[in-house]
């Protein structure tokens, strides 16, 4: 019994998170961009001009991963690099404006995935699945 229950909550788990990620990825595409580019610029939003280096570690990341979103926010318009003033080997990446337009939309998309994913669940049941999944993240770290 309890087998049959732990492999449910498993697959459930998958098929959310799929999902989610291609809901999520369709919405963003609408505003050009993909899945984890909406975390770089958020990590702009709240602290523009920081280095390569240190949206890797807010992102958790791999440097070629950061470098071709980099890359690609960059010809799409959304963020520039410049050197810094202080030490010209590092890079400072900055929003556009551009850039900047988009904090708004992408907030109403991380809220509407939001609503979507937990509408039908009352205050009560989110504090005690936010527990649950607290504790689930916790078992894999």
């Amino acid at each position: 019994m309890t087998d049959r229950v732990d492999c449910d909550i498993r697959q459930s788990v998958d098929r959310i998170s799929s999902q989610m990620r291609r809901d999520y990825s369709e919405s963003l595409r609408e505003l050009n961009l993909y899945v984890g580019q909406d975390n770089l610029l958020s990590r702009l939003w709240i602290d523009d001009g920081v280095t390569q280096m240190q949206l890797c570690e807010y992102l958790n990341c791999e440097p070629p991963t950061v470098t071709h979103m980099v890359r690609s926010l960059e010809q799409n318009g959304f963020i520039y690099r410049t050197r810094d003033e202080q030490d010209k080997r590092i890079m400072r990446i900055f929003l556009t404006e551009k850039g900047k337009e988009l904090e708004a939309p992408v907030r109403l998309k991380w809220q509407q995935q939001q609503e979507k994913l937990l509408h039908s669940i009352s205050a009560d049941e989110r504090i005690l699945l936010r527990q649950l999944m607290k504790r689930m993240e916790s078992n894999l770290l």
